[in-house]
């Protein structure tokens, strides 16, 4: 998600990787500068980071190790704006959250991400549906919630969004919801008309938290008008929208420090599952390549059952492992997002998530044609692989659209990825699960 920006600070670090004097820091400096501005990061934002950067290394000696500190302090400080990190629930529930932003900028995508978050957290979330100006919003929500399983709210008799809210409410309320998201009208531009009306809508919600979703495809735009709904409606956090679409990203990096407000979660690609909670020590860790191992943990919690893992690892270590099991473990990932936002999180494993680019689990075509063999399967094909013998293969190969030759292959890498699967949870030998996540990321580029 921030590979632009990381490769950004790696190309100042190599400048000065074995060098200590001040010619090396300026060139280091220089790069820096050069790479941020390119990145889209607004330039009174660079200014301060590289005038910062620069005192804080001569103060402690210039080398690699200082430079690397002061970075690393710098954007932390940077990032680090007063304020509430991820979601923070009220006192008192229901949590009720007011979504705005302009037409575009992926709000009700949004609203539907954060729902699925929340659900993913075992919270009880009603969304309400009070974008009545937007053509087919009420619909497009309805197909989201639908989607994710969770709760909608709506009532198409009326035009008044506050008659919605007000209902909604009330339906919360008695309902024993944790979680109450409003989703608001936008428009092309800010104009009084918006104004007053989320005005009114703020008044019957007085939501605990306000909520700002910005296009990061606009770039600096953004930061102006997250700027502006701060002034005029009042704003408690950003939600930074399509990031996985801007090939710069360099707007994440100034707009809380510019907009005095924290950014709260990124959306980091198309699915519900693709949005992340923005807390600065992480995401400087990620910036600075050293990926972010509590972020992943929180995400693989999320969707694998304890009890479960126990037990497929016992079954791994007996050789037990079948298609059952896979396909299980396929849609429990699907769950986690894209492959390359996993990859991004893993120390040393940035440069193996640029290859993957948009691959993921959903549109791999090699995985469409395994979910298709296996469903050509019997039960007892699916339980005990051992059993797949040449006309039993032939007549899966017939059954799924599929040769006798594909089926022969995807049937080999499914028995290599058990046999390594068995040698790694018994020895634990990280080497061995680098090397076969490496293979794994050179098999999907050459797929491609």
């Amino acid at each position: 998600m921030f590979d632009t920006l990381t490769d950004s600070f790696t190309n100042a670090i190599r400048k000065i990787r074995f060098h200590d004097d001040e010619k090396a820091l300026t060139k280091a400096l220089d790069e820096l500068k050069k790479s941020l501005l390119k990145a889209d990061v607004n330039h009174k934002v660079v200014k301060e980071l590289i005038f910062k950067v620069q005192i804080e290394t001569k103060k402690n000696g210039i080398g690699k190790d200082q430079f690397l500190a002061a970075l690393r302090e710098t954007l932390y400080e940077l990032l680090e704006v007063g304020g509430n990190r991820g979601f923070i629930f009220a006192s008192k529930p229901p949590t009720v959250i007011l979504m705005t932003g302009l037409q575009g900028s992926g709000k009700t995508t949004t609203t539907g991400k954060l729902a699925n978050y929340m659900k993913n957290k075992q919270k009880k979330v009603l969304v309400v549906a009070a974008d009545l100006q937007r053509l087919a919003a009420v619909e497009q929500l309805r197909q989201i919630t639908a989607k994710i399983d969770v709760e909608l709210y709506k009532d198409e008799s009326t035009k008044n969004p506050v008659e919605v809210v007000t209902a909604a409410l009330k339906k919360a309320n008695s309902g024993i919801y944790d979680v109450v998201l409003i989703d608001t009208a936008g428009r092309l531009a800010i104009d009084d008309e918006l104004m007053n009306e989320l005005e009114a809508v703020k008044k019957a919600a007085n939501p605990s938290e306000i909520f700002y979703v910005a296009d990061s495809l606009t770039g600096q735009d953004a930061v102006k008008t997250a700027a502006a709904f701060k002034e005029k409606i009042g704003i408690d956090g950003v939600i930074l929208s399509k990031y996985d679409g801007d090939s710069k990203g360099g707007v994440a990096l100034g707009l809380s420090s510019q907009v005095q407000v924290p950014l709260r979660f990124i959306g980091s690609g198309e699915k519900m599952e693709d949005l992340e909670v923005f807390l600065p020590d992480r995401v400087v860790n990620r910036l600075m390549g050293f990926g972010d191992i509590e972020g992943l943990a929180e995400k693989t919690s999320s969707v694998i059952d304890e009890k479960q893992a126990k037990k497929l690892t016992s079954k791994i270590k007996k050789g037990q492992f079948n298609f059952n099991d896979f396909l299980e473990q396929m849609e429990s990932m699907k769950k986690m997002g894209s492959m390359k936002s996993l990859m991004g999180m893993i120390p040393g494993m940035g440069n193996m998530s640029k290859a993957l680019k948009d691959f993921d689990l959903e549109s791999s075509g090699e995985l469409k044609n395994i979910k298709a063999m296996v469903s050509s399967m019997t039960m007892k094909e699916r339980e005990d692989p051992e059993l797949l013998n040449n006309s039993r293969k032939l007549r899966i190969a017939k059954g799924c659209g599929l040769t006798q030759v594909e089926i022969n292959r995807m049937i080999k890498q499914f028995k290599n990825a058990g046999k390594m699967a068995k040698k790694l949870s018994s020895k634990g030998g990280m080497k061995d699960l680098q090397a076969m996540m490496g293979q794994m990321g050179g098999a999907g580029a050459l797929r491609r």
